[in-house]
């Protein structure tokens, strides 16, 4: 874990000195001289985790890209995306996602019945602690470490029993980072949310691998054209990291936003994304 954590922290300062230095098209030896890295090294790591080379990847981080995400089709994106759907060609979407919202009851008590198994994995872009009941996952964040992503977890469910424990759920809700995604099956959620948080959080499963959306789009989509406010928060509530891709959620100016587990982490899944969407 800790070699990932690493690497990952490297990958995330390179993302970070791009997206501040893009304009000046920094050379490769220029990036690994801040990241203290060797050229070669930081190539190889680079190249390992999203997929393509820096210099390629300049372009994913730019506005411009996102912008263009936004004016390259006739309808906008999110129509393109529903067109799409999750039965798109991208491999992606050949997975089925499935949200099933806690009862009332699960709802208000705090998960007083619910038992909870975790357990805490490597992911390309950091640490996750991945939580799940019987009848699904209910809780996949990127932490810092092992204490702050229990209490974030506890805080969601304080009553719950926990137990820490892998489970078939769990695996299959992390298979999605492998590179091999023609064995992936259905996922399940089971989701701690109010009706509107749970429409906001569905129809972000509509919007493709390597695709954006703004926050305009997704109010319109659950026939609320008005609430993009409100959407921008329930967004900012979503407690499945990745598979509820709010990640793709920009804003109407093509700035990426912020994001829960960190803009940097934003920026390099958009980028990750749009680059194996490509191959």
């Amino acid at each position: 874990m800790k070699s990932t954590t690493y690497h990952y922290d490297k990958i995330a300062e390179a993302i970070q000195y791009l997206d501040e230095h893009f304009k000046e098209q920094p050379s490769l030896d220029t990036i690994a001289e801040q990241i203290h890295m060797s050229s070669f090294h930081f190539q190889r790591l680079f190249k390992d985790w999203v997929g393509v080379s820096p210099k390629k990847y300049l372009q994913f981080l730019s506005v411009n890209y996102a912008k263009s995400q936004l004016q390259h089709n006739e309808n906008t994106l999110f129509d393109t995306a529903l067109e799409t759907g999750l039965s798109g060609t991208s491999r992606l979407h050949d997975l089925f996602v499935n949200i099933e919202g806690m009862t009332p009851g699960e709802y208000k008590n705090g998960g007083e019945k619910l038992s909870i198994n975790y357990s805490f994995a490597e992911s390309p872009f950091g640490d996750m602690l991945v939580a799940s009941t019987q009848k699904g996952i209910c809780f996949m964040v990127f932490v810092e470490d092992v204490e702050s992503g229990l209490l974030e977890l506890r805080k969601q469910f304080p009553k719950a029993t926990y137990q820490r424990k892998v489970d078939q759920l769990q695996q299959a809700a992390l298979f999605i980072f492998q590179n091999d995604w023609s064995k992936l099956s259905e996922i399940k959620l089971h989701l701690k949310g109010t009706d509107f948080q749970l429409k906001v959080w569905e129809a972000l499963l509509s919007i493709p691998q390597g695709k954006l959306a703004t926050y305009g789009e997704i109010a319109k989509k659950i026939n609320q054209p008005k609430a993009s406010r409100a959407v921008g928060t329930a967004i900012g509530s979503n407690p499945i990291a990745y598979l509820i891709p709010c990640h793709r959620v920009i804003q109407s100016s093509g700035n990426t936003g912020g994001y829960r587990w960190n803009p940097i982490r934003k920026k390099a899944i958009i980028g990750w994304e749009a680059a194996i969407s490509e191959v």
